[in-house]
């Protein structure tokens, strides 16, 4: 087996909550005094990375953990109407078949998380590591690796974000990229990950 464990990012990566994303992100911006994200940014925010994305929008560090506070709150609220993205349940289960074990890593909350996904999914999921700063997943990645028993190599990190992908370099584990999720496609091929995947049923192919 090329891998034996995949570990997925959440937002944008199995969940399709991009929408949910823009309207709460804007709410704390409301709320917690930043600039707002409209028709005029989007676009250029989604190929820029994460501290240029907080430059851009004049969120100071300090304000930082309150408006994951405040996001991860409202998911729990709007958990029940965030979808999955078309395929995702089968790509797990296929995965879960041929023997690769299935971790999370995420800066949501484990509980958000089991709720969309729901219990037959959540189940095959062995390892979370949830609730991780905006920088803080190469700690929760070093940890789901001890867990698992898998050495960096073993193991492909597949997210949507060029921060999932830097945090997967400096655990030194490959990283996937996936094109439907909050970051252009080609933003994240300019940092060269070891795997691109256009569409979710891709995934288990890498794993034979």
């Amino acid at each position: 087996m090329r891998y034996k464990l995949a570990i997925f990012d959440f937002d944008g990566t199995l969940a399709n909550s991009f929408s949910w994303f823009l309207r709460v992100a804007n709410q704390a911006a409301d709320r917690y005094g930043f600039l707002r994200i409209d028709d005029a940014n989007r676009d250029m925010l989604r190929g820029q990375d994460a501290r240029q994305i907080i430059r851009h929008l004049r969120l100071p560090a300090w304000k930082m953990p309150l408006v994951a506070r405040f996001m991860r709150r409202q998911m729990h609220i709007d958990a029940g109407d965030i979808p999955l993205y078309a395929g995702t349940d089968q790509m797990l289960e296929e995965l879960s078949r041929r023997g690769v074990r299935l971790a999370i890593v995420s800066s949501n909350s484990e509980q958000n998380i089991r709720r969309i996904l729901g219990p037959r999914l959540a189940g095959l999921i062995q390892h979370y590591g949830c609730g991780a700063s905006l920088f803080g997943k190469p700690r929760l990645l070093r940890r789901v690796l001890r867990a698992a028993g898998v050495q960096p190599a073993e193991a492909l990190c597949i997210g949507d974000e060029i921060r999932d992908l830097r945090a997967a370099h400096v655990v030194g584990i490959p990283f996937g990229a996936v094109a439907w999720g909050f970051t252009r496609i080609e933003s994240l091929e300019a940092h060269a990950p070891r795997e691109v995947f256009s569409h979710v049923d891709q995934i288990p192919r890498t794993f034979t």
